[in-house]
């Protein structure tokens, strides 16, 4: 290890070091909860009606490799790599897994697939299995602070898939216990990797989208496995010459990385569940809109305009964006239309089959708002302001969404997601022995039966 490196050397050090008895008990039973809910979302997008799980498993079945690691809702295992790509593709695919507002990362999509992948195959514990997504997803989030989210996005690079690959890499690590020397190369490799560009907005298939997680996870799990095998690496991609600092912004706070380590799990503990299945930036405008709505029983045709103020430097996300998850014009009307929103919003398009949701989303502005931009990106913070055809304005701000720590969402509409999610590619006993599986981890010998039920063949209900 460099001398000159104490950056990379402190969190390798960390890393190589942890053992799974040192989790937090708060920050294990946070795990347990968000492992749920991402499970849920996980097995949802191995739907055979939705092209992306269907596609990225059979890529992984077509490249072969020993049957290491499940690939979920196909019935086949593969590849630890192939599995973690595969699975890790279907984490994002539907849009309504755990995400971290401030450092705008979605690492339960990334480390569900990187440590199911990896655990399955050295045989990890439940708790082992647990500790490795919480390390995975405090490491993503620190690179993510430390680099600056607005700053990547400013330089068209999405947070979840080059923090995600830090965090991948962190997990596997952990899991196939590299010592910290290891863990330096491990980290050197996954720079070498780090890659996601916001260039997926302008695909309206909606595959190259959640491809970023699978990316992520892929490239941790080799990143490690290749550090595991004496393979060399940068060792100091966290401190000095080709940095990522460099390479992904121009205004980073590199101490954001090691501060607080081991003492402070926010990466964690501040992740927020989604009750919807779209984008986290309509969380706050869609809980405000919902409430007009649904006071006022009104419908699309009730509605003569809707704008939606939002901080500027979000608004490219949003604003008329091809993909149906990330527009606005086209996730609030249909919002109004069923007062609620579903994963299979995402992937049928509304407009085609409902006219009214099609002539609403022509009526839907964005516009931005500088009292906003002052809270953006620690908070989403929106107005939501509609006008009638019968001459009523009503107006309304959100900052925190449901779901956010500070705005929890009740432990019966949590239970009543993951059923829903679970439910649509499960028999109601399957997801209910699922639901048993995961809170069952933290004392599980192995992941044999966690690994069994996310296998089994998914079947659309």
């Amino acid at each position: 290890m460099s001398a000159k490196a104490p950056l990379t050397n402190a969190l390798a050090r960390f890393v190589g070091a942890f053992k799974a008895s040192a989790l937090p008990a708060e920050v294990r039973r946070r795990t347990v909860e968000l492992v749920l809910d991402g499970t849920g979302a996980l097995v949802s997008a191995a739907n055979p009606r939705y092209s992306t799980g269907r596609l990225a498993a059979g890529f992984a079945r077509g490249q072969g490799g020993r049957p290491q690691a499940s690939v979920v809702g196909h019935g086949f295992r593969t590849s630890v790599v192939n599995a973690a790509l595969a699975n890790g593709t279907m984490g994002y695919a539907s849009d309504v897994e755990p995400h971290h507002p401030e450092a705008i990362l979605h690492p339960i999509a990334v480390m569900i697939p990187t440590a199911l992948a990896v655990g399955e195959h050295v045989k990890a514990s439940g708790a082992e299995f647990l500790a490795a997504v919480a390390l995975g997803c405090e490491v993503e989030y620190r690179v993510s602070m430390a680099l600056g989210p607005a700053e990547q996005y400013a330089l068209g690079f999405h947070p979840s898939a080059v923090c995600g690959t830090f965090g991948a890499t962190a997990a596997a690590a952990f899991l196939l216990g590299l010592a910290p020397e290891a863990v330096v190369r491990a980290f050197g490799l996954a720079a070498c990797q780090a890659s996601g560009m916001m260039a997926w907005e302008s695909d309206p298939t909606e595959n190259a989208r959640p491809f970023q997680m699978g990316m992520a996870a892929r490239n941790g799990v080799t990143a490690a496995m290749l550090a595991a095998s004496g393979f060399g690496g940068p060792d100091a991609v966290f401190d000095h010459g080709h940095t990522i600092f460099r390479a992904f912004s121009r205004k980073p706070s590199p101490a954001k990385l090691v501060a607080g380590l081991g003492r402070r799990w926010d990466g964690v503990m501040e992740l927020a569940f989604k009750p919807y299945s779209c984008v986290s930036f309509l969380h706050p405008g869609l809980d405000a809109l919902l409430g007009i709505v649904r006071e006022n029983d009104l419908g699309p045709d009730d509605i003569k305009s809707l704008v939606l103020k939002f901080p500027k430097d979000g608004i490219h996300c949003v604003d008329g964006n091809p993909l149906k998850s990330h527009c606005a014009q086209y996730i609030l009307p249909v919002a109004v239309a069923a007062r609620e929103l579903q994963v299979r919003d995402i992937f049928v398009d509304r407009r085609l089959s409902d006219r009214k949701v099609a002539a609403l989303s022509r009526r839907v502005r964005v516009v931005s708002d500088p009292v906003l931009d002052r809270l953006f990106p620690d908070f989403y913070a929106s107005i939501v302001e509609v006008k009638t055809r019968d001459g009523r304005t009503f107006t309304r701000r959100n900052d925190i969404a449901r779901g956010y720590p500070e705005t929890p969402m009740a432990a019966e509409e949590m239970a009543a997601k993951f059923e829903r999610l679970a439910g649509s590619v499960m028999t109601p006993a399957r997801v209910k022995a699922l639901g048993r599986i995961v809170l069952d981890l933290p004392g599980a010998r192995g992941l044999a039966a966690y690994a069994g039920a996310l296998r089994a063949k998914a079947r659309a209900r």
